[in-house]
C-alpha cells in the first residue's frame, strides 16, 4: 500500500498549493475509506493503451489556460465493454480537445466490474464515477471552476455509464469525508455511441460484463439509461451512426425520446456513417462535423460563457 501512500500524499500536496497541471494523476480515495472493496493491492495492467485493471481509481486532471478559462469541466468516461478502459483515444485525446476551447477535462480510470476486488461489481463503475463527480466538484473554487457547469462525457460503454451517472439518484458512493456532501449529478451529459441499455437491443459483450451471465431484471433495468431519467437528469448531447453494427443506435433513440418526455433540454446526432468508430478526428463524411456541433451545443446552453469563479 505504500505506492498509494505516497500518490494520496502528493496529490494532496498538490491540491492545497493550487499547483496541479496537465496529466496529474489524482486518486479518487483515501487509503481506508474506497467502498465496495476488499481492500485488495492490484497492480495496474495494461496493454496497447488499453487498462483490464486498475490498481489506484483516479483521473487525469487537464487544465485549459487561465486565459481562455470559460469555467465549465467535463469528467470523460473511457470505453471498452466493462472490460478495458480505451483512455489515450477517447479520453486524453478527448479531455486536450475540450482545452482548446476553454474547457477542464478530467479522463476518469474506474473499476471495471471484472476486478476481483470488488464486493459488488456491476457497482464498481458507478461507485468511482460518482466520487470522481463530487471530487472535481468540492475542487471548483480552487481551479476557478463552475460548480454548476460540470459535465460528463463518454463514448460506448463510457456512455452508458455517463447515463447511469445522470439518472441513477441513489449515492454508491459514501466514503464518510467532507467530499460526501456535493451532489454526484452532472450539469451536462455527452453521449457518443452510447451502450446506454441493458434491456431492449443492449450490446450484449457490456451488458455480460457489467451485470454477469443472467441478470435478473431489476439489475438490467437499473442500468438503462432510457428507464431512470427523471427531473433531476441533465441536458444531453447524444450522436451515433446509424450503421454501428456493435451499439444498436437505438440505445441513443430511445435515450433522446425518454429525455424529451421529461423535458429535459437534449439533442441527438444520427449520422449516416461511422459505424461503432466515431472519433475526434477522420471520421466519414458528415460524421466528422460531431466536434462542431458539440462545441456549437455547449456554446448555446451557456456551459461556454467565461464566468470567472472567486
Amino acid at each position: 500500500m505504500e505506492h498509494i501512500k505516497l500518490m494520496i500524499l502528493g496529490s494532496v500536496i498538490l491540491w492545497f498549493s493550487g499547483s496541479i497541471y496537465s496529466q496529474e494523476y489524482m486518486p479518487l480515495w483515501g487509503e481506508y475509506n474506497m467502498p465496495n472493496s476488499r481492500g485488495m493491492e492490484l497492480p495496474r495492467i495494461e496493454e496497447r493503451e488499453r487498462i483490464t485493471q486498475i490498481d489506484v481509481p483516479g483521473m487525469y486532471c487537464y487544465f485549459t489556460s487561465k486565459e481562455e478559462n470559460t469555467g465549465s469541466a467535463v469528467l470523460i468516461f473511457p470505453p471498452g465493454g466493462y472490460r478495458k478502459e480505451a483512455y489515450n483515444i477517447a479520453g486524453i485525446q478527448l479531455a486536450k480537445w475540450f482545452n482548446t476551447f476553454g474547457v477542464n477535462a478530467f479522463v476518469v480510470l474506474y473499476r471495471l466490474p471484472v476486478s476481483p476486488d470488488l464486493t459488488d461489481s456491476a457497482f464498481g463503475p458507478l461507485t468511482d464515477a460518482q466520487r470522481a463527480m463530487k471530487l472535481v466538484r468540492s475542487h471548483a473554487a480552487l481551479w476557478n471552476m463552475d460548480p454548476e457547469r460540470i459535465g460528463a462525457m463518454g463514448c460506448s460503454a463510457g456512455g452508458g455509464l455517463v447515463s447511469n451517472l445522470s439518472t441513477l439518484t441513489n449515492d454508491y458512493s459514501c466514503a464518510g469525508d467532507s467530499i460526501d456532501r456535493f451532489t454526484f449529478v452532472p450539469d451536462f451529459q455527452i453521449s457518443i455511441s452510447g451502450a446506454i441499455s441493458m434491456q431492449q437491443d443492449a450490446h450484449k459483450g457490456s451488458r455480460k460484463a457489467l451485470l454477469g451471465e443472467n441478470p435478473d431484471e431489476k439489475m438490467k433495468s437499473l442500468f438503462s439509461g432510457e428507464l431512470n431519467v427523471g427531473v433531476h437528469t441533465p441536458p444531453a448531447f447524444i450522436a451515433c451512426a446509424s450503421d454501428d453494427p456493435v451499439v444498436n443506435p437505438m440505445n441513443s433513440l430511445r435515450y433522446y425520446q425518454a429525455l424529451q418526455a421529461a423535458g429535459i433540454p437534449s439533442c441527438l446526432h444520427v449520422f449516416s456513417k461511422g459505424k461503432h468508430s466515431i472519433a475526434l478526428r477522420n471520421n466519414p463524411g458528415s460524421t466528422n462535423l460531431w466536434t462542431d456541433l458539440c462545441e456549437a451545443w455547449m456554446n448555446e446552453m451557456g456551459y461556454l460563457t467565461r464566468k470567472e469563479v472567486l
